[in-house]
């Protein structure tokens, strides 16, 4: 999991992997995504790979890249519990909210 955070601690592997989850690209189309030299994109696209996080196949010269939404589901996990304690505390805050609004009236 260490892996994958480090990956999505950086905003232009997270913008490579918003592109990859609408649909698999090629490199040359990654990199015109990001406003950074190809090595970079390149060594990004490392990052990702190592984590799990894409795969890449060869299609002729291209290498074209897609998500592996799998690489997420223990991070996902991590979350849940953390989910659970926002919405104890968002249910509360609906909770008041409603008393608000029925004490205006």
């Amino acid at each position: 999991m260490d892996a994958v955070l480090h990956a999505l601690a950086d905003q232009s592997r997270r913008t490579l992997l918003e592109i990859l989850r609408d649909h698999p690209a090629s490199a040359g189309e990654l990199a015109e995504a990001i406003p950074i030299a190809r090595p970079g994109v390149s060594r990004h696209l490392r990052v990702l790979r190592e984590a799990g996080l894409i795969e890449v196949r060869r299609e002729a010269q291209r290498r074209i890249y897609s998500l592996r939404p799998e690489a997420l589901i223990e991070v996902d996990e991590w979350l849940a519990e953390y989910r659970v304690l926002w919405q104890s505390r968002l249910d509360a805050l609906h909770t008041e909210i409603a008393r608000g609004k029925k004490a205006r009236t």
